[in-house]
């Protein structure tokens, strides 16, 4: 996909769209010593044209994307330099900076842009790629249905396609034999990649997931960093 003048506005023309995650110093500090805790965070984009970062929350992100049906170049798929002691087909999330990275040979990986669980809804932990489904039903757990009205309707599950929450493809991701109850999955809001925006689970752009799908092995490792969130229990 080409450029685009918000991404030359943001980026400089031909330079690299950069993110980071700006965490309150005193946040970080307690966090450090005290371990998890609920601190203050904020999705950042670099423009090199004003060199300073910028915020990029959800208003922006649907303007964005409502101008370029894409979201911004850090976003997008892209392979890019990956130094790791994993092996290939491991994939590793960074929740903080919204990528995901499905390690390759060579000292590589493939980089997505992901969405993330918003604020009480983030995890880490080492889990594994169980099953996958291509254009999967949505049932919404019971903790969900009990607290969201929309989701309550489908609590006997609601069928594959393109209105589905799930999208295009799922990856299943168990620690053991046991199903965490988190996917990695496509959105019908792409506008949301950047973002905390999720349950917990890992969205993804249609394409995208499509992407990783069809390159995953079931029984993959799923390595999944956050700053500051819960340890999925059993790891």
């Amino acid at each position: 996909m080409t450029g685009t003048s918000d991404d030359n506005r943001l980026a400089g023309k031909g330079r690299p769209l950069w993110t980071r995650r700006r965490l309150g110093i005193a946040a970080l500090a307690a966090a450090l010593t005290f371990g998890p805790l609920a601190a203050w965070a904020q999705t950042q984009i670099y423009d090199a044209r004003t060199k300073k970062w910028v915020n990029y929350d959800k208003k922006k992100a649907r303007q964005y994307f409502a101008r370029n049906n894409q979201p911004p170049e850090a976003f997008r798929r892209q392979v890019v330099p990956f130094r790791t002691a994993e092996k290939p087909g491991t994939i590793i999330i960074d929740g903080n900076q919204h990528f995901l990275y499905l390690v390759q040979p060579g000292g590589q990986a493939i980089r997505y842009g992901i969405g993330v669980g918003r604020e009480g809804f983030g995890w880490a932990g080492i889990v594994r790629v169980g099953r996958t489904a291509e254009w999967p039903t949505w049932t919404p757990p019971a903790e969900m249905v009990a607290r969201d009205p929309n989701a309550a309707k489908w609590a006997a599950g609601m069928p594959g396609g393109p209105d589905n929450p799930l999208g295009a493809r799922a990856l299943y991701l168990y620690e053991g034999d046991q199903d965490t109850i988190y996917r990695i999955h496509g959105t019908v809001e792409p506008w949301t990649i950047g973002l905390d925006v999720s349950s917990g689970c890992i969205r993804m752009n249609n394409d995208d997931v499509i992407d990783l799908h069809s390159r995953i092995e079931i029984g993959a490792k799923v390595i999944v960093l956050m700053q500051g969130a819960a340890l999925y229990k059993g790891v």
